[in-house]
């Protein structure tokens, strides 16, 4: 029997493709988007200050809940610190950079978006280029000491499941700051009904979050993903809901993730005077 030489396919190299498609624009909005909100929640995690507007219950949701009051409104009070005025064992810098509040708490809400599904497939394409799309070259070191998520550090995405319990918490948390921003204080100190732009800006904010975090396919999963039939289960109609609300999670996650940023944005200029919140009621 004769032999032949097989010629095996070369691995293109980084960016190398025959699609003759726009493909670089998806990766490129998505490092944009997701740089342009890993910067400004940075920013405005390392402020400390104009966090929540006083006479009203508006509070940033980068910094709910309130842990301790930042060091840097001493001795003002915001009313919604839960353990009261920022205490002397707990170090005002860390890393040469400053402590605040929304230190405390942002590692619960960024951890699971971090570790989502969609945002994994989203930042691993935009930031690392792993691939940075379909049938486009990555980088030849990848190709050859591909690991997947079996090791570390990749292997720490399996807590998504955990931080999903810790989401929903953050949706109570926040519904509640939703549901107190209709109340405000009077200059007698009385308190009243009323409704702002900020109280519509912080009522958004749950509603978008709950769509993004119950179409979470851990929900889906815990709601029906153990069981062989569903057409006779009394979750039939909750595990339909959930699904309905995965099939658009990516648009959920985008949206969500918006509004948060805005929201702070909102709170922060209204409590910095820079914008008046305009009362409807």
């Amino acid at each position: 029997m004769s032999g032949a030489d097989l010629h095996l396919p070369q691995l293109p190299k980084l960016g190398q493709t025959s699609r003759t498609d726009n493909w670089w624009i998806q990766p490129l909005l998505v490092f944009l988007g997701l740089g342009a909100f890993i910067v400004y929640s940075t920013w405005a995690a390392l402020q400390g200050v104009n966090y929540f507007v006083p006479g009203t219950h508006y509070l940033s949701p980068m910094y709910s809940p309130v842990l301790f009051d930042s060091w840097k409104i001493a001795p003002l009070s915001s009313g919604h610190a839960w353990f009261g005025p920022w205490p002397d064992w707990l170090p005002k810098t860390m890393f040469f950079l400053p402590l605040t509040p929304a230190f405390l708490i942002l590692w619960a809400p960024g951890g699971f978006r971090f570790t989502c599904y969609y945002y994994r497939g989203a930042y691993y394409k935009a930031f690392w280029a792993d691939p940075i799309s379909c049938s486009v070259g990555e980088p030849g070191f990848r190709k050859e000491n591909y690991r997947g998520e079996q090791k570390f550090p990749l292997i720490f995405q399996n807590v998504h499941r955990y931080f999903f319990y810790i989401a929903v918490l953050f949706i109570g948390l926040l519904s509640y700051d939703a549901i107190t921003s209709y109340i405000f204080v009077a200059d007698n100190g009385g308190k009243h009904f009323g409704v702002g732009v900020g109280s519509l800006v912080l009522t958004i904010n749950p509603i978008l979050l709950g769509g993004y975090t119950f179409g979470c396919h851990v929900a889906r999963h815990l709601i029906g993903g153990r069981r062989d039939s569903l057409s006779e289960c009394s979750t039939k109609k909750a595990y339909d809901c959930v699904s309905c609300l995965n099939r658009r999670h990516m648009l959920w996650a985008w949206l969500s993730l918006f509004w948060v940023g805005f929201t702070d944005f909102y709170v922060r200029m209204v409590a910095s005077g820079a914008w008046h919140d305009f009362r409807i009621l």
